[in-house]
């Protein structure tokens, strides 16, 4: 890096922290640093980007994160978007990236943090998994996934089905997904009781869906994730439930792989 290079590089981390954390900047360093306007000077011109700035990127996080937004109130969630910001500035080209380490910052900030777990404040619990599904319906939103290929119906060998590309499996504990998509429908839920939940979150012609799922089917899904194989995943549920083999393929035949299949849960191997 020549003597240039290294000028632009500081005085580029410098503005980006002049604009994240406009209480540290030094008067002097703002006047030797930009020029002054026609009418304003140096450090009034840098206020209006600091103002903009911040509420640009805090506009941001309340679309991305609209049920924590409500959940928090429009002020606290500000306070919290803007202490984010500070410690995890955007770090991407895109503002598509700006929220994906809210929900782990939010856990490692939590102020009850070292408090053992069952004297911990549960509705920062709650915050953090709202948070997470939010963030997990966002980037489902535009990440690779099957449109435009053909999807296995009910004529679809075992054998070759696989989850689908777009496809997240989560479990929390708290019903968020009932508590985004209340909020979303214009309601005001109150903040629910500590229940686990089990989810999928998938995308099929281009929108995207959660379908609430029981903790076996949640195993079982886990299971053919990790191997890509649904007998062999069958097999291992029913002997982790005390189950007969026949018993559980029934169940898969009749109560659970057609609607599967419709929602779009499996793609074919030899389709991907």
């Amino acid at each position: 890096m020549n003597v240039r290079e290294d000028r632009l590089d500081t005085l580029q981390r410098w503005m980006l922290d002049a604009l994240i954390a406009p209480g540290s900047v030094d008067a002097g360093a703002v006047a030797s640093n930009l020029l002054p306007g026609p009418k304003l000077s140096a450090a009034a011109c840098l206020a209006i980007y600091q103002r903009s700035y911040i509420l640009r990127l805090r506009k941001c996080l309340e679309e991305q994160f609209p049920a924590s937004c409500h959940a928090l109130g429009a002020k606290l969630f500000a306070d919290f978007a803007d202490e984010y910001l500070r410690a995890c500035p955007s770090d991407s080209y895109t503002l598509y990236e700006l929220g994906r380490r809210f929900p782990q910052w939010l856990e490692d900030n939590r102020p009850d943090g070292d408090e053992p777990p069952e004297k911990r404040e549960s509705w920062i619990d709650f915050m953090i998994d709202l948070a997470a599904y939010e963030r997990e319906l966002y980037r489902l939103f535009d990440a690779s996934g099957h449109e435009g290929k053909s999807w296995p119906d009910a004529s679809a060998d075992d054998d070759a089905l696989v989850l689908q590309p777009c496809l997240a499996l989560a479990e929390y504990r708290y019903p968020v997904a009932w508590y985004y998509h209340e909020v979303r429908a214009g309601r005001s839920p109150k903040f629910p009781a500590a229940v686990p939940s089990y989810a999928v979150i998938l995308r099929r012609d281009f929108l995207t869906h959660t379908y609430p799922v029981t903790r076996l089917h949640y195993r079982f899904l886990s299971l053919v994730n990790e191997n890509g194989d649904v007998n062999g995943s069958l097999e291992t549920i029913a002997a982790e439930a005390g189950k007969r083999v026949d018993e559980v393929r029934q169940s898969w035949r009749n109560e659970v792989r057609q609607p599967w299949l419709a929602a779009g849960f499996f793609v074919e191997k030899t389709g991907i």
